[in-house]
Parts: C-alpha cells; structure tokens; sequence
C-alpha cells in the first residue's frame, strides 16, 4: 500500500507534494528517470527494499544520512549531507510516501528549507512479472540557492551520477542476499 503524508502537514518547499508517485511529473522542473536491474527473485527484492528504506544505500554510497526512523515513513525527517568541514553541504528532507507492498517497496522524500534544491525524489524496488528487480530513481527539482543556480547543467548531471551510483549500490547489497 502506498501511503502519502497528509496535506495539511505541509511543509515542504514546492507546491507538487506526493508528484512522484504520479505521473506527469511537474513542468517547470529538471525530470530525472533512472532505472537499474538489481537482481533476481525475492530474496534480491527483499534485501534491496531493506536496503532502500532504512537509508542504508544512502550510506554505503557515501552520504551522510541523519534521521530519527529506522525505516522510511511519511512525515519523518531525514537529512542527507555531504562534503568535510565548512564544504559540507545538508539537504533537509521528509519523507512523503512510502510503498510497502508485495512488488513495490520504497519512498519519496521532499525537500525542506535550507535544501540546495526545491523537489522530490523517490527510490522504489520493483519486482516484475518474470521475478527480475528493479529499482528507479525519479525525481524532478529545481535550484534553491545561489550555488545551484551558478552550478546551472552540473546539478542535473550530478544527479543522474548520483542515481546511477545508488543503482549500482542496490545491485551489490541484494546480491549480498
């Protein structure tokens, strides 16, 4: 079941809460799609759900990941940061849904003020018809901060690396399974 956060919690800064577990996403933003094979079978799909969901693939892949839950729910907050010292960027984020079902397991979060960006962004595990695994990154976003602004076409290519780094981190913690 798919569960999206209420809407009148709103505290995220842009106006589409809840876009990516729909389609169109919004105009008016840089769209990322990025889908990765990660396995086979329910043990793949249960190891990289796990994965996905505790923010563990966060971590493995580099990130600084600060948050009050063990799993993703709707509401919690969770941080992500990168960088040393006074490079160190945060992106503040909450979680805006959360899929916990037998083919899908995963969430969005959105950002909150004090992000680099103004967007969401979800991280879902699939299991198909034929038991391969897939898991996706689908985003839209758009510069909140000076830096982001300058940086202009970087973000976006950063953010693809980023996906595709999450993408291969998945494969290699559901083929510890």
């Amino acid at each position: 079941m798919t569960r999206l956060i209420s809407t009148g919690r709103d505290t995220v800064n842009y106006p589409d809460r809840g876009a990516t577990a729909r389609r169109p996403l919004p105009a008016g933003y840089h769209h990322l799609h990025h889908r990765t094979r990660v396995g086979d079978g329910r043990a793949a799909f249960e190891a990289a759900g796990t994965a996905v969901t505790t923010f563990l693939v966060h971590r493995t892949s580099g990130m600084g990941v600060r948050t009050d839950v063990g799993a993703a729910r709707p509401g919690a907050r969770v941080e992500v940061g990168i960088g040393l010292g006074p490079l160190r960027i945060t992106a503040p984020c909450q979680v805006i849904w959360t899929a916990y079902e037998p083919a899908r397991i995963g969430f969005a979060y959105g950002t909150l003020d004090g992000h680099p960006e103004c967007g969401e962004e979800s991280f879902l595990v699939e299991r198909d018809a034929e038991d391969r695994v897939w898991f996706t990154v689908t985003a839209f976003s758009r510069p909140n901060r000076w830096y982001t602004r300058l940086a202009g076409p970087v973000v976006p290519f950063l953010q693809l690396r980023y996906a595709r780094r999450l993408g291969r981190h998945v494969r290699g913690l559901a083929a510890s399974a």
